[in-house]
């Protein structure tokens, strides 16, 4: 059968020339034969409902702009399938689901909305980012077009929705050191939630910003102006989202060298959280406890207080399941170790950490902690090979977006 469709020359020529789309029996045959894995059935799907739609009108009841966010949806996808069939695997999922977007009739629900929100939360703490990234913009896609033919009163959720699935997207963008993206994206988060007149969940996306911005993204001044910004748009009530920017603004100190500074943040943040206890109003599962143990676990490595951050090291620890921040937090300890004169030792456990992370869950925020370590190394002692182990690791390194 596979030898018949070959030897049909001209009927490959017309197929070529645009005369018309194969029969679906011929592409099932000859996906077969290839060992295509579906690709050319689902190619041949999005063509011929892409071609439907250039020869078809919107309906009288059928708003235009959707009409042709559908055709743009299906072209899309037609060139991810064009990837996957030139070698590129990773274009299977997204593609399928762009298809799915393409042919969905029905809006999501809110709750299929939040369900969304979390299980790309959980992608976020257990896959590689740039997985993670190319699925949030199949679903930020989608619910942008829900938005634009939703009901004023579905409108505000589909906000905050929004506003959460692009920190989620910003965060993993920071990851992979695309850092002019994901300034995009926390500048699209910030911007839903305003729509949405959440000032909690605001809060909580400035909060996120600024700690992210840290690790290269942005000068640790800038980062606090930041986080003064969000204080004063927070006013004085104790909040969940006061106290996230708080303690943002305790790590950007911490950086700047003024750590009594950093800690009296600390203290003003245990306060809020006190005052204020963690709810589940704000993008259930992002800002839900381990924050603080984190920025303590930062500050008190930069102060060489072994004892506090060994401590907040486990908090933090035992409150998480991203391997990002399992990782970070035992380098926390090696910068301890080498504030403290233990160069040698402090070095050679923040190679091990380094060298223990899967390659394709490389982080930029990673390298760029381990590379706090090599900072707080004093000058005289650069040369010892356990520092130079450390050095060449970090030179060798790929940046997160090419593994």
């Amino acid at each position: 059968m596979g030898k018949e469709i070959l030897t049909d020359w001209s009927r490959i020529a017309r197929w070529e020339r645009g005369e018309g789309l194969p029969h679906v029996d011929s592409v099932r045959r000859l996906d077969d034969f290839f060992g295509a894995d579906g690709i050319l059935i689902a190619l041949h799907q999005a063509m011929s409902e892409l071609e439907r739609l250039r020869s078809a009108s919107p309906k009288p009841d059928q708003d235009k702009g959707e009409f042709m966010e559908r055709r743009h949806l299906l072209q899309l996808a037609i060139a991810g399938l064009g990837m996957r069939a030139l070698g590129d695997v990773t274009a299977g999922e997204p593609v399928r689901r762009l298809l799915d977007l393409a042919m969905e009739a029905e809006p999501r629900s809110v709750e299929d909305w939040h369900l969304a929100c979390l299980d790309h939360l959980h992608a976020l703490r257990t896959r590689p980012p740039a997985q993670v990234a190319t699925d949030l913009l199949i679903d930020l896609m989608a619910v942008r077009h829900q938005i634009e033919r939703s009901r004023p009163d579905d409108v505000t959720e589909l906000h905050r929705v929004t506003a959460s699935l692009a920190t989620v997207h910003a965060n993993a963008l920071t990851r992979l050191g695309e850092h002019g993206a994901a300034l995009r994206w926390w500048r699209t988060a910030r911007q839903a939630a305003d729509a949405s007149g959440d000032l909690e969940l605001g809060l909580g996306v400035h909060a996120t910003e600024a700690g992210h911005g840290l690790y290269g993204q942005r000068d640790p001044g800038t980062v606090l102006r930041l986080t003064e910004n969000a204080q004063r748009m927070a006013g004085t009530q104790p909040s969940l989202g006061l106290a996230l920017v708080v303690c943002s603004q305790a790590k950007a100190l911490a950086m700047l060298g003024r750590q009594e500074e950093a800690r009296r943040a600390l203290n003003v943040t245990r306060d809020l959280l006190a005052a204020d206890p963690p709810a589940a109003g704000i993008m259930p599962g992002y800002w839900q406890g381990g924050q603080l143990p984190y920025a303590e676990s930062i500050i008190y490595a930069g102060t060489g207080d072994e004892t506090a951050q060994a401590e907040a090291r486990e908090v933090a620890l035992a409150s998480t399941t991203d391997y990002q921040i399992m990782s970070t937090a035992r380098l926390h300890s090696a910068l301890c170790t080498v504030v403290n004169g233990g160069v040698d030792e402090g070095a050679r456990l923040a190679t091990a950490v380094m060298g223990d992370i899967r390659p394709e869950a490389r982080s930029v925020m990673t390298t760029e902690t381990a590379r706090w370590v090599l900072r707080a190394v004093p000058r005289e002692k650069h040369d010892r090979p356990a520092v130079g182990e450390l050095r060449e690791l970090l030179t060798l390194t790929p940046a997160a977006r090419d593994v």
